[in-house]
């Protein structure tokens, strides 16, 4: 590539995706404990982005539908940036970090103050079109219905 062809980079992702294709979307100063918000990533990292959408859609937490608003904007980051097949993407990177904590006080008794901490949360989530198309008989696990254990059973 000559440098008039070379498009410009960001650092961020640079570091997040290098010279792979993918797109990535970012929620910074999110109003949930980092500490939640990673319950919620960790269920959809790694799986089919439309499997992950559909997962979030019904996940009890209150911040699953941040955790869904980032992915999807994430996906149409992809299809529109890079004109990527949606129904190839996974999540490959998912992470929260720690953004910055508002502190208030809480009157208590005699006079006193006690702090309390409001977190808030940066969600990153990453897609990437799928390397290849996972089949039945590469994947590894319990022997399929029809295959018989063994058993080490004593003879009397």
């Amino acid at each position: 590539m000559t440098a008039t062809e070379r498009r410009r980079v960001s650092a961020r992702r640079e570091s997040l995706l290098g010279d792979q294709p993918g797109a990535y979307a970012t929620a910074r100063f999110v109003r949930a404990t980092p500490q939640k918000a990673r319950r919620v990533v960790d269920v959809v990292r790694g799986l089919p982005a439309e499997e992950a959408l559909a997962v979030l859609a019904y996940a009890p937490q209150e911040v699953a539908v941040t955790v869904r608003k980032v992915l999807a904007s994430a996906v149409a980051n992809a299809e529109a940036g890079e004109h990527l097949d949606t129904s190839r993407l996974v999540v490959t990177k998912a992470f929260v970090d720690e953004g910055s904590t508002m502190k208030r006080f809480r009157p208590r008794a005699q006079g006193r103050a006690f702090r309390i901490r409001k977190r808030t949360s940066h969600i990153t989530i990453v897609v990437q079109p799928d390397r290849e198309p996972a089949t039945a008989a590469a994947t590894p696990g319990r022997p399929r219905s029809g295959a018989t254990a063994i058993t080490n059973r004593r003879t009397r």
